[in-house]
């Protein structure tokens, strides 16, 4: 089981490395989840963190993965067991927690569920390192000192990367991406939840194509150097 979950992480991992940007999705009515979903893919990010703050996260979940299949789908601030087995059953392919609950950890690790817990402190890094974990989320990385504290954290935890998320933007997402130990950014500003509820998904489309040059503009440029 722990081969497989190893697989597994390096799998999503390596996907989510080569998007740059994961956006972070708050839906309230399922039925935004198909619409917001083609909008990412034709936009040219196939995947998304559905956050567990709403009733219809498992369900748009579940909708999402079955109009797109190869697309990517997590479930986020996931705060229970019961959450992950939810969010499993719907199609996640991965768990993101917004910080470091071993109960919670462990329990996807046990059963070789990707798991990005949320880590802020060496403490709950070095936790994670015990547990084979290598990506970790960072959560709320702008109020958390953003990269400044990643690079620190990284120092005596060479082998591991964080994927920052809360407070990143379009305006500082270079700095981000072009940090040696971010994989990724999770973000929201490409779906708002004003231009979910609207149904601007065209919308939403153009800033999506707009993040996605953004990112190979930062790598195109060097990133990841710093």
């Amino acid at each position: 089981m722990e081969q497989k979950m190893e697989l597994n992480v390096r799998t999503v991992s390596d996907r989510i490395a080569g998007y740059g940007v994961v956006p972070v999705v708050v839906l309230n009515d399922a039925k935004d989840a198909e619409p917001l979903a083609a909008a990412l893919v034709k936009g040219g990010l196939p995947c998304a963190e559905v956050t567990f703050r709403t009733e219809a996260a498992e369900e748009s979940i579940r909708i999402m993965t079955k109009a797109f299949p190869d697309m990517l789908v997590g479930a986020g601030t996931v705060l229970t067991v019961e959450q992950v087995d939810r969010a499993a059953a719907a199609g996640a392919g991965f768990i993101v927690s917004p910080g470091f609950d071993p109960e919670i950890v462990d329990y996807c690790v046990e059963r070789g569920i990707p798991i990005f817990p949320g880590c802020i402190t060496p403490s709950e890094v070095a936790q994670a390192v015990k547990r084979g974990l290598t990506t970790l989320k960072f959560f709320p990385a702008e109020q958390f000192g953003g990269v400044a504290t990643i690079k620190a954290l990284s120092a005596p935890y060479a082998t591991v990367k964080f994927m920052p998320t809360g407070g990143v933007n379009a305006g500082n997402l270079e700095s981000y991406l072009s940090c040696d130990k971010v994989v990724c950014c999770g973000g929201s500003w490409m779906v708002k939840g004003e231009l979910i509820r609207a149904g601007e998904f065209d919308r939403i489309c153009e800033m999506t194509r707009e993040a996605v040059g953004l990112v190979k503009e930062i790598r195109g440029q060097g990133g990841n150097r710093k």
